[in-house]
């Protein structure tokens, strides 16, 4: 089909566009939120306990899954709600919302006695549902006020924000009994560490609150370029398909870091900090794969479906080398192959998301978010019966679905609607603008 093109609104070079300042306060928050789950996880059995006097660990332990699961369906009842919110009201209020449902939600944990078992859980889903008011809401602003020249590096950049605040978050808890041993000897008091690790992850997110609301303008000045769209139903199809492709990368993704922490139970010699090294690794491989993307603009020159496709074939052999490991060395090896591949194909996806009709923006980024928290949920539980039942060999099934999609993206790519017609557009005229960097966001 042809395709027809658009006149949408991009972001001019004008005061009002969304600059560097912007991003930095947008790229923050990002961190915020992703650093306060991954700081307040480990806060769930300790307001669990005082609650839950007699009971038995294991019962403790179920209440803690439950927990992360009603985080988890927050997000997914929020994502798609969200998100189509912000193509008719505005992204900035409803980012804005978002932190302040953020901050609001935490703040009741203070005192779990106060709110109880129920109150706890209706809490960690609040939060969860205001947090999707954040993670598909700021990729989209930035995509619909960021030239594609450089939206990819803005992407990358925003991705690397996400892994660095999952790796910063537990060590909200190391700042927070520092702190609190810091308060007592000056003679201020006795603070529950537990309690400031809320009281930080409330701060920071009043710190993004306030500087998002005085630094982004409620409008964004606009400039009306030529760029080619997609017909409705073909963008509507290309939303799906992408949606697809990220739950059951996600999905993938899910039941293999599951197996790391299986690893220990199968393999008596794999040590906790050697999983946890592989966590780290894991991390610091895709951050390298969004440093790679940001410094090269890799996804602006090369075809999306191609870097997809290398990404699939990395994450497959990172699986099959899991599978068949025979040493500690093979496997840190299939754990980098598999994070590397992973690390290629979110942010492809991403990036060609961006690329959806700016009035359905919101509703595209919003669907990526719910389908990978589905693939994410049903991948635990996929992998937790698949390791109970053939244990290693778990990794050769997480594969075939990532095989599946691999085929079908090599056998039918028309199907998926990743590249655009090549249109023989005029030369736009030039526009007097300041130099920038090449590796400037």
């Amino acid at each position: 089909m042809t395709n027809r093109i658009e006149a949408i609104d991009l972001p001019s070079t004008g005061p009002n566009a969304l600059g560097r300042w912007q991003l930095g306060w947008l790229a923050a928050a990002v961190f915020v939120v992703s650093a306060g789950y991954g700081g307040l996880m480990p806060l769930l059995p300790i307001w669990l306990e005082p609650l839950m006097v007699g009971d038995a660990k294991a019962e403790i332990a179920r209440h803690v899954g439950l927990l992360s699961g009603a985080y988890t369906a927050g997000v997914l009842v929020g994502a798609p709600l969200w998100g189509i919110a912000s193509d008719r009201v505005g992204r900035r209020r409803v980012l804005l919302s978002g932190l302040v449902g953020y901050v609001f939600s935490l703040l009741p944990l203070l005192r779990p006695e106060w709110t109880g078992l129920a109150g706890i859980y209706a809490m960690r889903a609040a939060t969860g549902f205001f947090v999707a008011a954040v993670v598909p809401v700021i990729p989209a602003l930035v995509a619909e006020h960021t030239p594609r020249e450089r939206r990819a590096k803005r992407f990358a950049w925003l991705g690397a924000m996400s892994l660095l605040g999952f790796l910063f978050g537990p060590g909200l808890n190391a700042v927070s009994d520092r702190l609190s041993a810091a308060l007592v000897v000056l003679g201020v008091g006795s603070f529950p560490p537990t309690d400031l690790v809320i009281v930080l992850s409330v701060v920071l997110g009043g710190v993004m609150m306030l500087g998002l609301a005085t630094s982004l303008p409620s409008t964004l000045a606009p400039v009306v370029e030529v760029e080619p769209a997609l017909p409705q139903a073909d963008d509507k199809r290309r939303a799906l398909a992408l949606w697809a492709l990220n739950g059951t990368v996600m999905f993938v993704l899910a039941g293999f870091e599951l197996g790391i922490v299986l690893q220990g139970q199968q393999h008596p010699t794999v040590s906790p900090r050697e999983i946890s090294l592989m966590f780290v690794e894991c991390s610091l491989v895709m951050l390298g794969i969004n440093a790679l993307l940001f410094f090269t603009g890799l996804l602006e020159r090369t075809a999306g479906r191609g870097i997809l496709a290398a990404g699939l074939v990395l994450a497959i052999a990172g699986l099959a080398m899991l599978a068949q490991h025979g040493s500690d060395a093979w496997m840190f090896l299939g754990v980098s192959l598999t994070a590397a591949g992973t690390g290629l194909v979110l942010p492809t996806i991403s990036f060609l998301a961006a690329g959806a009709s700016r009035h359905r923006l919101g509703a595209t980024m919003g669907g990526l978010a719910f389908a990978a928290g589905f693939g994410q949920t049903i991948g635990s539980v996929a992998a937790g019966w698949l390791f109970g039942a053939v244990a290693q060999l778990s990794f050769v099934w997480l594969a075939v679905p990532l095989l599946a999609t691999l085929a079908l993206l090599l056998v039918r790519p028309a199907s998926w609607l990743l590249q655009g017609a090549e249109l023989a557009l005029p030369n736009p005229p030039p526009r007097s603008q300041p130099s920038r960097s090449s590796q400037e966001p």
